[in-house]
Parts: C-alpha cells; structure tokens; sequence
C-alpha cells in the first residue's frame, strides 16, 4: 500500500508538521480544516455557519486534489468551541451532505487554532 501527500492551493496551507491529506490505495485522511479563506490564511469574517461553509469547501477542495468528492465521505469529524453553534453548524452541514450523510462524531474542544469556532475532518473513499 502507498502513502501519498496530498496538497491543493485551494485549500489552506497548513499551519504546523502535517499534510492537508494522505491519500492510500483506497482511502483518504484529511487534516481538519478550519474556516481559513485559502487565499489569505486566516478566517473567513463572521459567525460559526460562515467558518462551517468554508471549513466544508476547503475539505472538498482538498478531496478533489486526491481524486475524490464529497459523496464519498465515510466519516467526519466536528470539533466545535461552543456546543452551542452545534444547529447552526449542523444547519450548515446538511447544505453539503444532504441525503445518506457520513457517520459522525461532532465534540466541544477548549480551543481550536487560530481561534477558530469550528474544526472538521473527513475520511474518504478513493473515487
């Protein structure tokens, strides 16, 4: 089995030691992404949804370098500052996996970088 980096311009740079995503022969394993605008590096303007839309976009953006699309998400994870934007992060997601969505796990975390308000990360199918 293969281990390949993935990385995409349209999507954040990383921000410490790690790839946006490792891609294997039949799986991919994104880094969380948060709300960053891939352009300047740092969030998006505005509240947990907006961070959310583009947390989301960024993954697949990444997904898509890798050779795979949102559809083939098998698992995600949700790290959220304050369980309490959990609707409006949730309103958000179902805009992006609407019908036979992934298996989840969403968690309140004490801090996310960059003093972000919503981290996500995704396991994948290859396409």
């Amino acid at each position: 089995m293969k281990k390949n980096v993935v990385h995409t311009d349209k999507a954040p740079k990383a921000i410490g030691p790690y790839s946006q995503a490792i891609r294997t022969d039949s799986m991919i394993y994104t880094a969380g992404q948060l709300g960053l605008d891939p352009a300047t590096g740092e969030l998006v303007p505005g509240s947990v949804q907006e961070q959310t839309r583009q947390s989301l976009t960024n993954l697949k953006n990444v997904l898509e370098a890798a050779g795979s699309t949102l559809e083939h998400v098998v698992k995600t994870t949700v790290f959220l500052k304050d369980m309490i934007d959990f609707p409006k992060m949730n309103a958000v997601y179902a805009e992006f996996f609407g019908e036979n969505p992934p298996a989840r796990s969403t968690v309140a975390v004490a801090g996310l970088p960059k003093g972000g308000l919503v981290e996500i990360e995704v396991v994948a199918l290859v396409d």
